[in-house]
C-alpha cells in the first residue's frame, strides 16, 4: 500500500503510539498536540513525522486523525481545522465521545466535501503501543473502506458498525461490559481473600471455565497486589461511563449496574485513585485489609 498524507492531532498515551505506527507503516505524518512539549517529546522518542502547527498539519492531508479527550476538546479543535480541510479528505475521530457530536461533525465535513468516521478504540495503552487496537467505526461505507487500510497500521480489528455515531455507541457497549466484568472480578477476589483461599489457586481453577475473561487473565495478579499505576485511568473510565449513561437515557435503555459501578469509581476517585487503572475497583472492597 502506497503511503498517504496524514495529519494526527493529539499525542497522548493512545495517540502518540498510533501516530508512530502510521509513520512506521510508510505514511507521511504531520503531528500536532495542544501541549507543544509533548509533541517535541514524541519526535525525540523516534516518531516518524513532522511536528507542525495545527493548520500546517491539516492543509493538504488526505486523512486527519483526532485522538483527544472529550466532546468539548473535539469541538474546539475541529472548529479550528474546519476551514483547512481539503475536499475529499477524511476526518477520523478516535476520541471516545458522543454519537450526537459524531453526527454533527459528519454533516459539517460533508459541507466541505470531506468524509467523516467516528472510530473510538479499545485496547488501552498496551494495545496502542503494540499496534493491536480494536476500532469501532461509524460512517458511510465508502468512506470507511478508504481509511480502513490506513488504520490497520495500529489496529488488529476494525469494524464498521453502521452510520455516523454507531462507533461511539458501540464503544459505550464495550465500556458497559468492561465495568461489569471488573466489578465481578473484584468481588470474587475480595471474597477469596476473606474466605482465606489462595487466590492464585482459585484463579488457576476458575480461569479454565466460564469465569475466564481478559480482565482475569491480565489483571488478577496486580489486583491482589494492590498495584494500579498503569493502564486505563479511572478518570477516563468515568468520562466514558458518563457518555454511556447519557446515551442509555436518550435511548430508553436500562443500565442500573453501570450506574452503580460508575459510583463505585467515584469512590475510587475520592480515595485519590483518579489516575489508577480501572481494576482499582477492588481497592474499595479491600480497604482495611
Amino acid at each position: 500500500m502506497a503511503g498517504h498524507n496524514c495529519a494526527f492531532l493529539g499525542l497522548g498515551v493512545m495517540g502518540g503510539p498510533m501516530a508512530r505506527h502510521l509513520g512506521a507503516a510508510g505514511h507521511e505524518v504531520r503531528v500536532w498536540n495542544r501541549s507543544p512539549a509533548r509533541a517535541e517529546a514524541w519526535a525525540a522518542a523516534g516518531g516518524l513525522g513532522r511536528v507542525v502547527s495545527l493548520s500546517e498539519a491539516v492543509r493538504g492531508a488526505e486523512f486527519v486523525f483526532l485522538c483527544l479527550g472529550d466532546d468539548p476538546d473535539v469541538e474546539e479543535v475541529f472548529a479550528r481545522i474546519e476551514a483547512d480541510l481539503s475536499e475529499g479528505a477524511v476526518v477520523v475521530d478516535h476520541t471516545t465521545g458522543s454519537a450526537g457530536l459524531a453526527r454533527r461533525l459528519e454533516a459539517r465535513c460533508a459541507e466541505r466535501g470531506a468524509g467523516f468516521i467516528d472510530a473510538p478504540v479499545s485496547g488501552g495503552q498496551a494495545g496502542a503501543e503494540a499496534g493491536r487496537l480494536t476500532v469501532m467505526c461509524g460512517g458511510e461505507e465508502s468512506v470507511f473502506l478508504r481509511v480502513e487500510p490506513v488504520m490497520s497500521a495500529y489496529a488488529r480489528s476494525i469494524t464498521r458498525i453502521g452510520e455516523a455515531g454507531a462507533g461511539q455507541l458501540a464503544k459505550s457497549v464495550n465500556q458497559i461490559c468492561i465495568a461489569g466484568v471488573v466489578q465481578g472480578l473484584a468481588e470474587g477476589l475480595h471474597f477469596a481473600r476473606r474466605a482465606g483461599l489462595d487466590e492464585a489457586r482459585v484463579i488457576e481453577a476458575i480461569s479454565k471455565g466460564a469465569a475466564q475473561s481478559w480482565q482475569m487473565e491480565n489483571r488478577w495478579k496486580t489486583m491482589v497486589a494492590g498495584e494500579f499505576e498503569f493502564g486505563f485511568a479511572v478518570d477516563w473510565m468515568r468520562k466514558d461511563l458518563r457518555i454511556a449513561l447519557e446515551a442509555a437515557r436518550a435511548t430508553g435503555a436500562s443500565a442500573p449496574l453501570t450506574a452503580l459501578i460508575d459510583q463505585f469509581y467515584a469512590d475510587v476517585q475520592a480515595q485519590g485513585g483518579g489516575r489508577w487503572d480501572t481494576s482499582s475497583l477492588i481497592s474499595r472492597l479491600n480497604r482495611g485489609d
